[in-house]
């Protein structure tokens, strides 16, 4: 019997990609970040600076006392506390919609809306360009996916002209989470009224950012109330929570309650978290000019960089090396401002990019600041 241990040929498969993600630039490592410390952080998705908002925190501190460290159970369980109920009918009320229903993460909302609609008379039409929770979903999806060339309306519109199912779901991102851009919402929807399809829109990056008063991209063309739009946002980016939901009519959220596994068999979010997201969104209903303020100060990073105007907060620079983007993101860091790095399997190969997020409560200095740190360290790349 030989005396190499059972598992050494997973061992060995291991070592071997972790060797090929560092030879190419793709090895990745936690970080922890201290509780306090000097830097402008243009790497987070705290959009709004809600996080640390005094009376959000005392929201999220108020909710653990009352209801405890835990949901303690599904929402169709013992997770849907009075907490959970009334940030449902928040949500709806604040974005136009029939009806809402809070996830635990953003991830398992794009994951219940796409394997609860799509079996296999449904067809999905995905961009190229989604976040990879609508990915999976697509995947676990029992329904056919085609994936189309990102913001390409025509092509969408052919997919659906030569279905052979009776029913389809065109899937995009709002606020694409990468490249900072917007989804032609108004066009991708004309299309779907014209091929009797749903348009399911991921607002992660756009909800409490752009649209009137921060209700998202679908709100801003007019289509917050359109029973053939679904709508997925998190709490975890413009709120500084965590979680997700679904904005639909009421008859697709019975469906969800019914039939969505990532509702249905997940645990229910914590009641701090939220507390904090409710509170988070009376804040943003308080204070509309919170969005103008992120847009703005995204407007000014982008613009001290030459790079075009962002459709939202997100600034994004491409640097096609991964090695060389994580180099000049490390520059970044030392001089004192942290900004995202994405590269493969976040980004396609040859896409790897620097990802910056300006929040509403930085100051003009700090956003000066940080347009000089990243301009520097994008002119010592070589």
């Amino acid at each position: 019997m030989s005396d190499a241990p059972l598992d050494a040929p997973l061992d060995a498969w291991l070592a071997a990609h972790a060797d090929d993600r560092a030879r190419h630039g793709l090895h990745r490592e936690l970080r922890p970040r201290p509780a306090t410390e000097h830097v402008i952080d243009l790497a987070g998705n705290d959009y709004l600076g809600l996080s640390r908002d005094p009376s959000v925190v005392a929201a999220a501190i108020a909710a653990v006392q009352t209801w405890g460290c835990g949901a303690t159970g599904s929402r169709l369980v013992t997770g849907t506390t009075e907490l959970h109920a009334a940030l449902d009918r928040e949500l709806a009320a604040f974005a136009g919609a029939g009806d809402a229903l809070v996830f635990a993460s953003g991830y398992a909302a794009n994951l219940g809306v796409l394997t609860a609609l799509a079996d296999g008379g449904t067809l999905i039409v995905s961009d190229a360009g989604n976040h990879a929770s609508l990915i999976d979903g697509c995947r676990l999806a029992r329904g056919e996916v085609v994936v189309t060339a990102h913001r390409d309306v025509a092509a969408v519109e052919r997919a659906l002209a030569q279905r052979s199912q009776p029913r389809a779901l065109v899937v995009t991102d709002a606020v694409f989470s990468v490249d900072g851009e917007a989804a032609p919402i108004a066009e991708l929807y004309d299309a779907c009224r014209r091929q009797r399809a749903t348009l399911v829109v991921d607002e992660a990056h756009s909800f409490g950012v752009v649209g009137p008063e921060g209700r998202g991209l679908v709100a801003n063309a007019g289509l917050a109330g359109a029973p053939d739009v679904i709508r997925t946002v998190t709490l975890s980016k413009a709120l500084g929570a965590q979680g997700g939901a679904v904005l639909a009519t009421p008859a697709v959220v019975a469906h969800l309650v019914d039939v969505a596994r990532s509702f249905i068999f997940d645990t229910g979010l914590a009641p701090a978290s939220a507390g904090a997201a409710l509170q988070a969104l009376r804040v943003l209903a308080s204070r509309p000019a919170l969005p103008a303020a992120a847009r703005h100060n995204a407007g000014v990073l982008a613009a001290a960089l030459d790079l075009p105007a962002p459709a939202a907060t997100i600034v994004s620079v491409p640097i096609a090396d991964p090695m060389l983007a994580v180099d000049t993101a490390r520059r970044c860091a030392e001089a004192g401002v942290r900004v995202g790095c994405f590269r493969p399997p976040s980004v396609p190969d040859g896409r790897s990019r620097l990802r910056m997020a300006a929040r509403a409560d930085l100051t003009i200095d700090d956003v000066s600041r940080a347009a000089d740190v990243v301009a520097a360290a994008l002119g010592q790349r070589v």
